[in-house]
């Protein structure tokens, strides 16, 4: 069931994305409005109250409407992000809201030939680290590579690096898990 209305969403969410991505590009404002959504992503991220105002069923119509208006307005959203987002709350599908600036950003880096790839690590990667995997991803994946960082301090060393489908799990955790198996079978 929850796969079901994962996948409805995730529909939702990519027609509401190609929408938005059409005038956007027709207005000429498609890294403007890609900037508000990274930035209501990192709001969303943040802020549980958010959240819960986005998926909770409680609020009504206007209320989300009036207080998402107001976050994006305090946040110095564009006019076309902030309309976007106002119909999304009218045809109460904020809950998709996540999804769909994750796929507006996906087919954004698809248009421009672009890869993500989502990097979890440790601790904080340095500059010089940064710009080394930068360069080792776009040698492998032969075109340009936005990363996105997370960190993780279960991983106890190392770096999970996932490129679309693909994943390379170098992290301590997981080689001490593999030398746990390996132990338990000798």
């Amino acid at each position: 069931m929850a796969s079901e209305t994962e996948s409805i969403a995730g529909d939702v969410a990519r027609r509401y994305a190609l929408a938005l991505l059409e005038l956007a590009e027709e207005q000429g404002v498609l890294d403007r409005v890609a900037d508000d959504l990274k930035a209501l992503k990192s709001m969303i991220g943040e802020s549980g109250d958010l959240r819960r105002l986005l998926r909770s069923p409680l609020f009504g119509r206007a209320q989300q409407e009036a207080a998402i208006g107001a976050v994006l307005e305090k946040a110095g959203a564009g006019d076309l992000t902030g309309k976007f987002v106002s119909v999304v709350a009218a045809n109460r599908r904020l809950f998709a809201l996540s999804a769909m600036i994750e796929a507006y950003l996906a087919e954004l880096a698809c248009k421009r030939g672009e890869v993500t790839a989502r990097v979890t690590s440790a601790q904080p990667l340095s500059d010089a680290q940064s710009q080394a995997l930068i360069e080792a991803l776009k040698r492998a994946a032969g075109s340009k590579v936005t990363v996105e960082s997370a960190v993780d301090a279960d991983l106890l060393g190392g770096l999970v690096v996932r490129v679309g489908s693909r994943m390379i799990d170098a992290s301590l955790k997981t080689k001490l898990m593999k030398l746990r198996h390996a132990m338990k079978g000798a």
